[in-house]
């Protein structure tokens, strides 16, 4: 290990959030394509990482980590940064946000695009029809705490948080590709649409737009990504 930390990647996944909090936080690290052409995520080596071959893992001195949430709670704690302290009162509130994120949001997500691996695929159209309408109501609650511009999730201090339901609003804008585009409009959630708008501008948004070629504007108009190397699907 070169750097202080190795994050395998595909371009365009969950291990953007990843990358972006690490970008944000400057810290030293290497990455590591994992193929999905190839489904390189059931590797035996790959395996060996993460057992439920899922994208990201992030190795680091301790070992390897997976879980998008616990590897984002771990980095902030661990360089005190995008997070509040474990003392902080705000810390109880940015918790059950940054898990429902995760264990709500992301699950849900996972769903839409992803039905056929749920449902037998003549009803995956009914079970995506299904799931929309909660997708939007999760985005109105979060769109709600974000109303009350609290330091963890606001347009002037990114946190965690800011970075990985930035990355689930490019999604669904996006995928599943050729899917219904209708039900989602970043309009609805303007305190939401604020938060992407200025992450835009960061340095950390910026040097991942190059790493996995996102386009210009990759949480408030977004394009499929062109990556230099590897693909996002």
């Amino acid at each position: 290990m070169t750097a202080d930390y190795v994050l395998h990647f595909a371009p365009d996944n969950a291990s953007l959030v990843i990358r972006l909090a690490m970008e944000e936080m400057q810290l030293s690290y290497d990455t590591a394509l994992v193929d999905r052409s190839i489904r390189e995520q059931d590797s035996a080596s790959y395996r060996e990482l993460n057992p439920n071959g899922l994208i990201p893992v992030l190795e680091t001195p301790h070992g390897p980590l997976f879980e998008t949430a616990a590897i984002l709670l771990w980095l902030a704690d661990t360089h005190d940064q995008l997070a509040p302290a474990p003392t902080d009162p705000d810390r109880a509130t940015f918790l059950k946000w940054l898990f429902f994120a995760s264990n709500t949001l992301h699950a849900d997500l996972r769903i839409l695009f992803y039905a056929e691996t749920y449902i037998a695929a003549d009803q995956a159209e009914t079970l995506r029809a299904g799931i929309r309408p909660r997708l939007r109501r999760h985005l109105s609650l979060l769109d709600e705490q974000a109303r009350g511009r609290p330091d963890w999730l606001s347009p002037d201090h990114p946190s965690v948080l800011n970075y990985y339901v930035a990355c689930m609003m490019r999604w669904m804008a996006i995928y599943p590709k050729g899917g219904d585009r209708d039900w989602f409009n970043i309009a609805d959630t303007p305190h939401l649409q604020r938060i992407l708008q200025a992450l835009e501008h960061r340095p950390a948004t910026r040097a991942c737009i190059v790493a996995e070629g996102l386009g210009a504007t990759p949480f408030t108009s977004p394009t499929y990504a062109n990556p230099p190397t590897g693909s996002a699907t």
